[in-house]
């Protein structure tokens, strides 16, 4: 099989809402008049994002899902995608179960595949994916103000739980526990019904891929705001809960949640409460939006907490 039988064969899937998908130089897509257009690109690198050993169905699904949680904390209707693959062999099995997983999520949000690449190398999973927004609502990073109620979606700290679970294996933890995180880890759930519902309601958003705290500071900076985090209100799995100060850093900075944070004015609670009812998804007030240009976190007596690890990073 070479590269364009396995173009054709497991990559290949009629393309309702573009022009032109897969098969020629270039895809055709044609935009909603009068809405943007957001682009975004995210990869995956064996051994940077995800184990080895990991199911090809379950690296489809996050492959895509983290792309989608990109569009999600904008508020975007996600479109079309490009998949690019570096792969050490042609192995048909796993290439079946990948496309596998990675198309029944784009179906489940109306997304096409448009384009892509392949070629050989150590594994590399990189998507484009675009999206729409009505003019001007997009939520963005530089929006939040002063006053704001911080929110978070779900819960944080499983799926490092999880990967610090398989790196450094600690005996006191429940299997059952673990079970819960490793699918929070390889299943993420894009938020993407979320995003679209927070558009003229939140000020700003972002998805929470590198840690809570990490990624809150990209917000906090570009709206050149500070924030107090309450560390008691942070949601995340009851065991960790319980363990609370002894997994700070993983709860607060862990990173692979793929959960929304977004800020919203104090008047917006009563319908972001109704819409965790609509959408069954957890939504909780962790924090405010302050003047002052710094982030505190603090326990439930106001006393700071400090961190030796504010995110994940690449380098």
């Amino acid at each position: 099989m070479n590269e364009f039988e396995l173009i054709q064969r497991y990559f290949t899937r009629h393309a309702a809402n573009a022009v032109l998908g897969v098969g020629d130089d270039a895809a055709i897509v044609r935009p909603t008049p009068h809405h943007d257009l957001h682009i975004s690109t995210d990869m995956l690198v064996q051994g940077q994002h995800f184990f080895s050993d990991v199911s090809p169905y379950a690296l489809g699904h996050k492959t895509l899902a983290v792309n989608l949680s990109d569009m999600a904390a904008m508020g975007a209707t996600p479109c079309w995608a490009v998949l690019s693959l570096a792969l050490p062999q042609l192995d048909k099995t796993w290439i079946s179960e990948f496309s596998e997983g990675f198309f029944k999520l784009a179906e489940e949000h109306g997304l096409s595949v448009i384009g892509g690449d392949t070629t050989c190398g150590p594994l590399t999973l990189s998507v484009t994916i675009f999206g729409e927004t009505p003019p001007g609502q997009a939520l963005r990073r530089d929006a939040a103000q002063a006053g704001d109620d911080i929110w978070v979606s779900g819960s944080l700290g499983l799926a490092a739980l999880a990967i610090q679970q398989r790196l450094h294996s600690n005996p006191s933890i429940p299997d059952s526990v673990i079970a819960e995180c490793t699918q929070k880890l390889e299943y993420p759930t894009p938020r993407v019904a979320l995003g679209k519902n927070l558009l003229g309601l939140a000020h700003s958003a972002i998805d929470i891929s590198d840690g809570l705290m990490a990624d809150l500071g990209h917000i906090l900076a570009r709206s050149n705001v500070g924030a107090d985090i309450w560390f008691e209100n942070i949601p995340t799995h009851p065991w960790l809960a319980n363990n609370r100060r002894a997994f700070a850093e993983i709860i607060t900075a862990g990173g692979d949640d793929y959960e929304l944070c977004f800020t919203a004015p104090y008047s917006a609670r009563e319908k972001i409460a109704k819409l965790a009812e609509d959408l069954c998804c957890s939504l909780t007030r962790v924090g405010r939006i302050e003047h002052k240009k710094n982030i505190r976190l603090t326990d439930k007596f106001e006393q700071p907490i400090t961190l030796s690890n504010s995110g994940y990073t690449h380098f």
